[in-house]
């Protein structure tokens, strides 16, 4: 996948505007983050709760990350080489989830 992938996905859903976070390039819903670029272009970082990030990072550490800063928060990186589009489909509207309005996700059917 790509970054610009990752971006498309992220504006489909209701709400989500191209905006910054920390100066990087992100996406955002109600003007909070739910997608931005790594430090380094090979990857982003997503929102999740906790027990997502351990769990996902236990089933596929080639795809799922954290470095000593992200440690203990609700947050994973995804390397974007190895990347699955339909995995990072969903979980990209799971952050949106947790980020937009009751009349947002409704908008959506979630």
């Amino acid at each position: 996948m790509t970054w610009d992938a990752i971006v498309e996905l992220a504006l489909a859903l209701p709400g989500a505007t191209r905006g910054t976070s920390y100066g990087r390039d992100a996406v955002l819903v109600r003007g909070k983050m739910f997608v931005v670029i790594g430090r380094d272009p090979d990857h982003f970082v997503l929102p999740a709760g906790l027990d997502a990030v351990e769990m996902l990072m236990a089933t596929d550490p080639d795809c799922f990350y954290q470095t000593p800063h992200y440690a203990g928060w609700p947050a994973v990186l995804v390397r974007l080489a190895a990347a699955d589009p339909d995995r990072n489909a969903l979980l990209v509207e799971r952050a949106w989830a947790g980020r937009a309005s009751a009349p947002q996700r409704k908008a959506r059917g979630v």
